[in-house]
């Protein structure tokens, strides 16, 4: 079968094809993830992402070829995810941009575009990895441009991108060492020859296998030993930073005619906040990952030119260390199946902003600690995924964020399991009310003792503003810190720890007995000395406790009872 000309139609077939494929082998993917540090799985990510693109396309009937490539790029921009879906989003973003204009393309202009996307996707990473799923595109668009030169046959130049992609996916392991140490190809590079041979499936009119590839190539390639993930051949300690931060901007009009924005000078101003930074953009808005030791200063850059849409904050060292954990536990019982967890009466799910808050709520009696909160939160549907795993008859909810409460109750009514919310605020909030809660009691019972809890313990927390204002009587510039009780801001100072140490004198009385202070990641040790010392000299009578919460954007979290 020979092809000419491709138009809109059959391009969308090919782009469901491709999806669809790479949908059935998302798993193997996922078994090559092996780089860079934990950021999700690449073939869940690029699944997603490609998922939401194909949407995109069934959604629009034109045989257009450049509408449908416009409707690619719109979908896959939205629904990236990870660095490997943004970097498959890119690729299909140039693609769709040389062919805009196009009713229909021939041969050269439908390899043309392939190279285009690579050029697009290499300027969207500030440092480009060899060994990639970048490699893998430009091997496979520089050969489509090659055999364009004398083949005019659109099927004939797929074939040839999908066996250039063959054969550099083979060579990643020369160019990345960590994939030689562990003996696999890139998995982002995989999962893009899984969406080529969509592609060319598609245009030859061939069925692809409905079920996944089996790894009979790994066993040739290492020894069981390297069948485990490669974060267990890397310490925690090695990551530099350690939150792997998504966000979008939507643009506002007011806020881009005083700073105009420029994707270049974002990429490079956002740069100097840490590494594997990807930056996409469109006229509406911005999206970014990167992997930061400071998430709090990513999202007040962006804000300078919108609002912020879509984001989320992963602790990479918490995942790189539950990573180990399981690798051990696998380990343990290699040969053994997997046994189910027998259904516990009561099941207690909270959320939580940081590892180290994580960790209390656990010793405390949480069973599932949902990891989100401030500009994170979980999804109707992540806490409906949390009551299933908890297993209970009874589960217990405690959101410890106002913005999340409806969302649980939103997942209690969709849930069969008997469930409630207690609604915790903040986070010593929800460590009171667990604290209240009673095994023994029925589960109307536990509600009105936990709910009871909430008014027993004041919150104070301490954060820096993003931009100049005036509010509650106090004039706020941007970078001032920010002491609030409750919800409500009550002081302000040049000085992270005198604005501390006024925000603890609003908050003690002659009635409180216990400060808890729960450090987040923006305070230092000495900085928890310094408070700590000045509780201790000024209120005498009472206990100080000091968590270490590893939370983002807030220096501190006080707790007073």
């Amino acid at each position: 079968m020979s092809i000419k000309v491709l138009e809109g139609k059959q391009f969308a077939k090919m782009i469901v094809q491709g999806a669809n494929h790479l949908s059935t082998n998302a798993n193997y993917v996922d078994a090559l993830n092996v780089f860079p540090v934990p950021d999700g799985d690449t073939g869940t990510n690029m699944n997603l992402s490609m998922t939401s693109g194909a949407k995109e396309v069934k959604n629009i009937t034109t045989n257009h070829i450049g509408k449908v490539g416009v409707a690619l790029s719109k979908g896959l921009l939205m629904g990236a995810r990870g660095n490997s879906g943004v970097i498959l989003s890119q690729l299909f973003r140039g693609f769709a941009k040389h062919i805009e204009q196009k009713e229909s393309v021939n041969g050269l202009e439908f390899a043309s575009a392939f190279e285009a996307g690579v050029e697009t996707a290499y300027k969207a990473v500030m440092k480009p990895v060899e060994g990639t799923i970048l490699t893998v595109a430009k091997d496979a668009g520089n050969k489509a441009v090659q055999v364009a030169q004398t083949e005019d046959d659109i099927v004939q130049i797929m074939q040839a991108i999908v066996s250039e992609a063959k054969a550099s996916l083979e060579r990643t392991p020369e160019l990345l060492p960590v994939l030689k140490e562990v003996g696999v190809v890139d998995s982002g590079g995989q999962g893009l020859l899984f969406v080529y041979e969509g592609f060319l499936a598609e245009l030859k009119g061939e069925a692809l296998p409905d079920s996944s590839a089996s790894l009979p190539k790994m066993e040739e390639l290492v020894s069981a030993e390297h069948h485990k993930s490669v974060q267990s051949h890397m310490n925690t300690e090695d990551i530099v930073f350690g939150y792997c931060t998504e966000f979008m901007v939507r643009f506002e009009s007011e806020k881009l005619a005083t700073n105009p924005f420029s994707e270049d000078k974002f990429r490079q101003d956002l740069s100097q906040y840490g590494d594997s930074l990807l930056v996409i953009a469109d006229e509406n808005l911005v999206k970014v990952h990167i992997h930061s030791e400071q998430p709090g200063d990513c999202l007040s850059y962006g804000q300078k030119y919108g609002n912020l849409i879509n984001m989320k904050i992963e602790n990479m060292r918490l995942q790189h260390t539950n990573i180990l954990d399981e690798d051990e536990k696998a380990s343990a019982s290699q040969n053994d199946a997997k046994v189910p967890q027998e259904k516990r009466e009561y099941g207690v799910i909270t959320v939580s902003m940081g590892s180290g808050i994580a960790e209390v709520f656990r010793s405390i009696g949480a069973h599932v600690v949902i990891e989100g909160g401030q500009t994170m939160n979980p999804s109707t549907e992540d806490i409906v995924k949390a009551i299933e795993e908890v297993n209970a008859e009874k589960v217990i909810i405690l959101p410890n964020n106002k913005n999340i409460i409806m969302a649980a109750e939103q997942a209690c009514e969709v849930s069969e399991t008997d469930a409630i919310v207690v609604p915790s605020k903040t986070v010593p909030q929800g460590m009171s009310a667990l604290l209240a809660f009673n095994p023994s009691a029925e589960l109307s019972e536990n509600k009105d003792y936990m709910s009871e809890a909430l008014s027993h313990v004041k919150t104070g927390q301490i954060t820096f503003a993003v931009r100049d204002t005036s509010i509650d009587g106090l004039e706020i510039e941007k970078g001032d810190f920010m002491g609030i009780e409750e919800g409500k801001i009550i002081v302000k100072d040049k000085d992270k720890l005198q604005s501390a140490k006024s925000l603890i004198d609003q908050m003690i009385d002659e009635d409180s007995e216990i400060v808890t202070i729960i450090q987040g990641e923006d305070a230092s040790k000495e900085d928890v000395e310094v408070i700590l010392n000045y509780i201790e000299e000024k209120y005498d009578d009472v206990e100080v406790e000091v968590h270490d919460g590893k939370q983002p954007l807030y220096a501190f979290i006080f707790s007073v009872e």
